[in-house]
């Protein structure tokens, strides 16, 4: 049986990945946005290091929806890695 800590743990992760994976997709539409518009962009580390945090399932949607970074391997072969590797984390972890 759990403990109130781990119930507060498991809500402040949820939380948490949340907002990254939102803060993540909409890095990815503001990217594209300046992309198309030619305009000042925002770094590719910058991107991989949101992912990288938590937000891959942000950046795979954001990569999907925006149709953005489709054609760098770092990108298509990096996110969905990632994601895989944190799904598998979070379902150890909880």
């Amino acid at each position: 049986m759990k403990n109130i800590i781990n119930y507060i743990y498991d809500f402040v992760l949820i939380w948490y990945l949340c907002v990254v994976n939102v803060i993540t997709f909409l890095l990815y539409g503001l990217d594209k946005q300046k992309a198309i518009r030619r305009k000042w962009r925002i770094p590719e580390s910058v991107l991989l290091t949101a992912a990288a945090i938590g937000g891959s399932a942000g950046a795979f949607f954001g990569m999907r929806l925006f149709r953005h970074k489709t054609k760098k391997a770092k990108f298509y072969i990096g996110i969905p890695v990632l994601l895989v590797l944190q799904a598998a984390a979070i379902v150890v972890i909880m």
